[in-house]
């Protein structure tokens, strides 16, 4: 899909692209896997010319110098108006410091106006909660990003890395108490990372909330550079990250395969099969060099048959009580019969039998 087609966020008036901008690379501060300023903006460059309109970063990325030189090029060009611009809030940046993060009522209001500072914008269109402050109570959290959005400081709101239990908790918080309700998920989720599957992805699309996948390539794996006996030169992560398992060169197998079959990069079949997914999936495209963004973005749309070997390779392990709402479930509560799509395949012998307990 095109970037130019978009996407309403959820339940919300939020239009986005089909596939967000990630600048978690954008800076080279000590330690980081980043890039220059120069391709920096290249990368952005290249996506917002293409249609490109979300962009999506944290305050802790590089240190700071992802939102600085996300700042600087909005403002220089003047399009800040034109970008559907998200960062993130939670992550530490004043050691020492107890109230540096978190998601206090405090914490929150310094670390945006932090943000705003270095973005040089006066207001943000999603505000995300990095990861959950499990020593802050969520009403203090949500009722503080309630009053942001009043403030119109922040245009939305959206959590990331945080369990089902508590979005679900918040998310009926915000509703009984006319709050700004949550409008997406920030999680990981991919071919080779699906437990999301399990809990957070249906109940995110029962309570409204789009999937905003982070690391849809699962560290490069998914790209096209990892292949069988053979080494990874072009990745700033290869290093330091293990290599991957018998189980995951299946599912790379896989991909090289369709990506074979439809003369395109592993890349774009990878995100292409996440984009298919239910409900609304906006996978975030990280790129260090402007050749990785081009690689992402080439469209392919894949078959039925296509999707379905992707599904079965890649086929998740879930936490109880998840295998009890598939095959099982509609094997009890259908018996044989099909109701709303799902169909009960098993012959269950405890069904039939004339004595009851």
């Amino acid at each position: 899909m095109p970037l130019d087609h978009y996407v309403t966020l959820g339940r919300s008036g939020l239009r986005v692209s089909p596939a967000a901008l990630g600048a978690m690379t954008f800076g080279e501060d000590p330690g980081s896997a980043g890039c220059s300023v120069e391709e920096s903006e290249k990368i952005l460059k290249a996506y917002l010319d293409r249609g490109g309109n979300f962009v999506d970063t944290a305050n802790f990325y590089t240190n700071g110098h992802s939102e600085k030189i996300l700042g600087d090029f909005l403002k220089a060009n003047g399009i800040r108006d034109r970008v559907v611009l998200a960062s993130k809030f939670f992550f530490n940046m004043h050691p020492g410091d107890p109230n540096g993060g978190g998601a206090g009522r405090t914490t929150i209001r310094r670390q945006l106006e932090e943000t705003l500072r270095r973005l040089q914008t006066d207001y943000l269109d999603l505000y995300w909660m990095h990861n959950w402050d499990r020593n802050t109570p969520i009403e203090e959290t949500l009722a503080t990003l309630d009053d942001l959005v009043g403030s119109g400081k922040v245009g939305y709101i959206g959590f990331s890395n945080v369990p089902a239990w508590v979005t679900a908790q918040a998310q009926t918080m915000a509703v009984l108490n006319r709050w700004t309700p949550l409008i997406a998920l920030q999680v990981e989720y991919s071919l080779l990372a699906r437990t999301v599957e399990g809990e957070i992805a249906p109940m995110a699309r029962d309570m409204g909330m789009a999937l905003v996948p982070w690391s849809p390539l699962k560290n490069g794996f998914l790209s096209g550079k990892y292949r069988r006996n053979a080494q990874v030169s072009d990745s700033e992560r290869a290093g330091y990250i293990n290599p991957p398992t018998e189980d995951e060169f299946k599912v790379i197998d896989a991909v090289i395969k369709i990506a074979e079959e439809t003369n395109t990069t592993a890349a774009a079949v990878s995100l292409a099969w996440l984009k298919a997914q239910k409900g609304t999936v906006v996978p975030i495209i990280g790129a260090r060099r402007l050749e990785h963004l081009e690689s992402n973005l080439e469209e392919v749309v894949l078959t039925a048959d296509q999707l379905e070997e992707l599904d079965q390779v890649s086929k998740p392990d879930l936490n109880y009580p998840a295998p009890l709402h598939g095959e099982l479930r509609a094997m009890l509560q259908f018996a044989g019969t099909t109701v709303d799509g799902e169909a009960s395949t098993i012959y269950p012998p405890l069904l039939q039998s004339s004595v009851r307990y």
